[in-house]
């Protein structure tokens, strides 16, 4: 673990099942570790990835943690996702919307297929996780829906059209649910700046680096568990007033 861990305090999820998708990522990963150290039961998600999967949820420490595979951007695989949490774990307190992708692509040669392929996986995923995960919980003793955002939602980024318009939609989606299905499901959402984590692994050369955080008053790239423990902040009790609010947990890129 990192001088930047940020690794949250024992207890702030305990007992709570916690659904993360896009688990096996670097925020994702490193949220499902975060969750379990908090006290948590972690549904593990992934698509394609049952192996890496499979070996995160049997490091997590605590028990009773499980796998599940879905492509979030299909609703039948969703909402047999949600069933199969709800079965092996016993509930479903905690639904974490990290899965995601992003393509840099310039604008003016985009197609609607290239588009399309982005916003499916992050915003009509994170509708479709929200809606089936949000019934339940509804229907049951009330729970959190915590969504991954990103700092471009709210400063837009020159050759990520689709990303940005799709975690500005994040945004969007996360009021209207705060206000639709609040108090009785929490619906909050947090907006990273620059991650050290696969996602972005491709891109970073010194230059990109040096681009990226140059503007952050931390200056450095955020390592995952940092945003993992602002991730279990907003699902924990301790943010019960965070109701359809970005925490804009960036290293100061967006000061808001």
């Amino acid at each position: 673990m990192s001088a930047h861990s940020g690794a949250p305090a024992g207890g702030a999820l305990a007992e709570k099942v916690v659904l993360v998708t896009g688990a096996t990522g670097g925020i994702g990963s490193a949220t499902a570790r975060a969750a379990a150290q908090a006290g948590a039961r972690v549904a593990v998600h992934h698509l394609r990835d049952g192996e890496r999967a499979g070996a995160l949820a049997a490091a997590l420490p605590g028990e009773g943690h499980v796998v599940v595979e879905a492509d979030v951007t299909d609703p039948g695989d969703v909402e047999a996702m949600v069933g199969a949490v709800v079965d092996r774990a016993g509930a479903l307190d905690v639904l974490v919307n990290n899965a995601g992708i992003m393509e840099n692509q310039p604008f003016l040669t985009m197609d609607l297929t290239a588009w399309r392929r982005t916003t499916a996986v992050d915003l009509d995923g994170v509708f479709l996780c929200s809606r089936h995960a949000g019934a339940v919980m509804w229907e049951g003793d009330g729970g959190v829906i915590v969504n991954v955002a990103s700092q471009l939602a709210f400063k837009g980024a020159a050759g990520y059209a689709a990303y940005v318009a799709a975690k500005a939609g994040v945004v969007g989606l996360t009021r209207a649910l705060a206000r639709e299905i609040g108090p009785r499901v929490r619906v909050c959402a947090i907006a990273p700046g620059p991650v050290d984590s696969p996602m972005t692994a491709p891109y970073q050369d010194m230059a990109w680096i040096a681009e990226r955080t140059a503007p952050l008053v931390a200056g450095r790239l955020a390592d995952p568990a940092e945003v993992a423990a602002a991730i279990v902040f907003l699902a924990s009790d301790a943010a019960s007033l965070m109701h359809g609010q970005t925490l804009h947990a960036n290293g100061g890129g967006v000061l808001a």
